[in-house]
């Protein structure tokens, strides 16, 4: 009866360390603002882009490579590369990443954001429309 419960306790304790480990996976790193202004709307080949994922990313290159920043904007430590934007777009694309008026508010305006930056995952909220 001991040795069970001896048992049972390890696998909880075990359980419980698994899931702490788990939720510590995509810990916050930080976070920068930007504005998603009419020149984060199109590549840098002048092209129109049409996901908010996109312009999103257009916004880092901006930035980073290309120094055309809009007052509002924050620089940030993730996304300097056009590797690390090509990853930015893909976790922007990932359900969870922005709510469905949030893409809408990016395609359809220039909202000042927020995005939330993680091990593994963003998240993107509206700041000002």
């Amino acid at each position: 009866m001991r040795l069970s419960n001896t048992v049972t306790m390890a696998g909880l304790l075990l359980a419980s360390l698994l899931g702490a480990t788990a939720a510590q996976a995509d810990d916050m790193l930080g976070s920068y603002v930007a504005r998603i202004s009419d020149r984060d709307h199109q590549a840098s080949d002048g092209y129109a882009l049409d996901s908010a994922a996109q312009m999103v990313r257009q916004d880092r290159a901006n930035w980073h490579k290309f120094h055309r920043r809009d007052s509002d904007d924050e620089g940030d430590a993730w996304f300097r590369t056009n590797d690390q934007r090509a990853d930015l777009q893909r976790m922007l694309e990932r359900p969870g990443a922005m709510s469905s008026s949030t893409k809408r508010a990016i395609v359809n305006g220039e909202p000042l954001i927020q995005v939330d930056v993680y091990e593994d995952s963003v998240r993107v909220s509206i700041l000002e429309n």
